[in-house]
């Protein structure tokens, strides 16, 4: 019923769900010895989004390892969750203004 680019809105809503897990986990795990910060490659998994595929789990390069393996930059995961909820925030509320539209339209049709 919604538009293509809704459906690549609610998709890249996914995206950001996704992303917010691993965020979380990273946070959770930031004193964890041994654990490794996992991400995902944002922009070329939504270009490449496929329905119903999971995105490919990576390691972020560059980050700096502390004595215990531990790779974790908690500034960093803090600044990805900033930025998650931006963007969630930002095409929720384009996605609640297409269904209003939607929804003003069709009252208006009935009318």
């Amino acid at each position: 019923m919604f538009d293509p680019i809704a459906g690549r809105m609610s998709q890249y809503l996914d995206l950001l769900a996704d992303r917010q897990k691993l965020v979380s986990a990273n946070i959770a795990n930031a004193d964890t010895p041994g654990y490794r910060t996992k991400d995902i490659d944002f922009q070329f998994e939504f270009q490449s989004l496929a329905a119903g595929m999971d995105p490919d789990v990576i390691e972020p390069e560059g980050l700096k390892t502390k004595n215990d393996g531990n790779n974790v930059n908690v500034d960093r995961e803090m600044r990805l969750l900033s930025e998650n909820a931006l963007r969630f925030n930002f095409v929720s509320q384009v996605l609640k203004g297409e269904a209003r539209s939607m929804r003003m339209a069709l009252k208006d049709a009935r009318g």
